[in-house]
């Protein structure tokens, strides 16, 4: 079969940097989708995207659909054939519709019951006629922002100018929101000589790179990673490149010239982190550092455009950015004036959520959760003066102007001003440790003080929300709710903290509900909380590679200590290739299934006994909890458990639970509850799937 390349681009004004990659990685997969569907062979989708164009290079695409047979079902035989063997008016019927005759009916069987099928042969079309339908792939397109223009009725991200679609020297002709398709694209906006006529899909990358387009992204991302690379070893400077600072500096240009510019080094005295961020995020500069690690008064910026006039471009961009560090020095200065009373009075009329409260009642609250946990936990007197302090003050910091202008500081300048403000370091670190994890890739406090306000200050807004009926659903998180839930669930895993989760959740809770917050029951906000940090967990085994399963068992029993449940699914992966694990589940799940027929737990009489396997399995049950009690690991307890896999096989081999006897049979099912209670410890065994 012939083939041809298809290009397709779409041409748009400039688009927000952040959608761009996103976007592209939609339409390749809409298009190797569409493809698919409508078997269309091809060999390989080259992806591009500059700020201003989308565009898919789609190799060796078949010039034509491939043949097909598709098999259709009729009526049931019963019904298809007459008694006198003459073929019914339904199967003369289902065959027509077919474009068959019933001469082309044979029988298969479906549950029992035999039905007339046909197989009939679909020749494929030509692709070209079918390619009009990227029209409805282009306008389907989703993007976080849309916009109208004109009087057009189309959202989009922003306004289309131009649209190429070329199958071979072929234009596939449609048109959206009034552009019409073409063989025409266009350079870069200000150093491209004019429109590019393209002869040919292949031609189009290396036509647009002679019109200072790099269309290629990873191509123009490793551009501006070797000029940078260039840039510190001709001066001996470090670069620390931020990936997404790259990725977003990388779909704001179509041609990358990497240069530098300085800076006063008075503005040095201003903390780096204020300096970096105004770089980073109003600039989107590349800070400088010397080898030793200490920042210099210098940036890099990257250019769309060519080397000419450089140095112009170089004065022009330290004139924007002296003026950023001006302001960034003014709110420092400000800032130094401001006292820790002061700024948490200033609190008290701010106003966190509408139906929440102010600030400072949140902060109340978690500095009397953080000390209620404390107490359950039984830290030092130290730390629970540090946790303390930090949580009262955890939030001063949001009223100076500094955070105000900077939001992404909170926590860091935090930190900083209560250290001259006279704090100890320990609380100093908590209240920017408290803001902990801040992303996917962050960390975890660090200290103790740092780690309990933390999860108390996270806790307490999960649970808030939860108690107005705000629950993230779908997409929508506005309050980054399923973030800060991962963030406690990372914390209590690597601190091992002995404390169920359940635990929290009720004393945050009391807490909430004694502040009048809550329009729900506290029954429903429970069992709502519990189910939402069961799926945090269930997402981080998912990650671990733990077979559903097993995530679906642990998670069926008790939530528990979290770093225990982790555990738990664990220690039953590894166990799951051993042998003899299948045997020893079915036993343990034969426990399970007898006990869910008794609704009450009530007291084990070993004097209503009739045999010896009763007591046998009676007293590897005490043995098991009393273990139990002391405490072990999962890999030892699941251990255990297996150990009475004799016990349980023998008890069933000899006893019958449901016995005619009633105190008999209520004794049975007694013991049988009691031991699921333990096997439910280790997690709900009779959802594992065992072969």
């Amino acid at each position: 079969m012939t083939k041809r390349n298809l290009l397709l681009e779409i041409g748009l004004e400039e688009m927000p940097a952040r959608f761009i990659t996103d976007t592209i990685n939609q339409l390749a997969s809409k298009v190797e989708n569409w493809l698919k569907t409508n078997n269309i062979g091809f060999e390989a989708i080259k992806l591009y995207s500059t700020p201003r164009r989308l565009a898919l290079l789609v190799m060796n695409v078949d010039e034509r659909q491939e043949d097909s047979e598709e098999e259709a079902k009729g009526p049931a035989k019963k019904i298809a054939l007459a008694a006198d063997g003459e073929w019914s008016k339904a199967a003369v019927g289902f065959t027509r519709g077919q474009g068959l005759t019933v001469e082309d009916i044979y029988f298969k069987e479906i549950n029992g019951v035999e039905y007339a099928h046909v197989k009939k042969f679909i020749k494929g079309k030509d692709t070209f006629e079918l390619l009009v339908e990227l029209k409805a792939i282009i306008s389907g397109l989703t993007f976080p922002k849309n916009m109208r223009w004109a009087d057009l009725e189309l959202r989009y991200v922003r306004p289309i100018k131009w649209l190429v679609t070329m199958f071979g020297n072929e234009v596939v002709p449609f048109e959206i929101a009034g552009v019409q398709t073409g063989n025409v694209t266009r350079g870069h906006r200000f150093l491209a000589e004019g429109e590019i006529h393209l002869t040919a899909p292949q031609e189009y990358e290396e036509a647009l790179l002679g019109q200072y387009v790099v269309a290629d992204a990873q191509k123009r991302k490793d551009a501006i990673t070797s000029q940078l690379e260039k840039i510190e070893e001709e001066n001996g400077w470090i670069v620390p490149v931020d990936e997404d600072l790259l990725e977003e500096v990388n779909n704001l240009v179509e041609y990358p010239t990497a240069l530098y510019g300085r800076f006063e080094e008075e503005f040095l005295e201003i903390p780096s982190e204020v300096l970096i961020t105004s770089m980073k995020e109003h600039q989107r500069y590349f800070p400088v550092k010397s080898k030793s690690g200490d920042l210099l008064p210098l940036f890099i910026t990257v250019r769309n455009g060519d080397h000419l006039h450089i140095e112009k471009v170089a004065r022009g961009n330290e004139k924007v950015l002296r003026a950023r560090l001006a302001d960034a020095a003014f709110f420092y200065k400000e800032d130094q004036r401001m006292q820790i009373d002061a700024a948490l009075e200033k609190l008290k009329n701010v106003v966190y959520h509408e139906d929440i409260g102010t600030i400072a009642e949140k902060s109340e609250r978690v500095r009397k959760l953080a000390g209620l946990i404390a107490d359950r936990m039984e830290f030092s007197p130290d730390v629970i003066k540090f946790a303390d302090r930090a949580a009262q003050i955890s939030k001063f910091d949001l009223v100076s102007q500094m955070v105000y202008e900077f939001p992404e500081l909170q926590g860091i300048m935090g930190e900083k001003y209560a250290l001259q403000k006279g704090e100890s370091p320990e609380v100093a670190a908590a209240i920017n440790e408290h803001y902990m994890p801040r992303n996917a890739e962050d960390s975890i406090p660090a200290s103790p003080a740092g780690a309990l306000v933390a999860i108390a200050d996270k806790l307490d807004t999960i649970v808030t929300f939860f108690s107005l009926g705000i629950i993230p659903s779908g997409s929508q998180d506005p309050y980054a709710l399923r973030r800060q839930a991962t963030g406690i669930v990372q914390t209590l895993i690597e601190k091992k903290w002995n404390i169920t989760l359940e635990n929290l959740v009720g004393l945050s809770l009391n807490l909430v509900s004694e502040a009048g917050i809550t329009k729900r029951t506290d029954e429903e906000v429970y069992h709502d909380l519990i189910q939402f940090f069961k799926l945090r967990v269930k997402h981080l085994l998912q990650e671990r590679g733990i077979r559903y399963d097993l995530i679906d068992a642990v998670l069926g029993g008790e939530f528990g200590i979290v770093s225990g449940l982790i555990e738990k699914a664990e220690a039953l992966q590894a166990a799951s290739s051993n042998e003899g694990f299948k045997e020893s589940m079915e036993a343990l799940s034969r426990v399970l299934n007898i006990a869910s027929k008794k609704d009450v737990l009530g007291d084990i009489d070993p004097e209503r006994f009739e045999n010896e396997y009763e007591q046998r399995l009676y007293e590897k049950y005490l043995e098991l909890g009393k273990k139990a009690e002391d405490g072990m690991d999962a890999a030892s307890y699941y251990q255990l458990l297996v150990d009475i896999k004799p016990e349980i096989n023998d008890y069933f081999e000899h006893t019958m639970v449901m016995s005619d006897n009633q105190d008999v049979r209520e004794n049975r099912l007694n013991q049988m509850a009691a031991l699921a209670t333990l096997i439910m410890k280790l997690a709900k065994v009779n959802d594992i799937v065992v072969k």
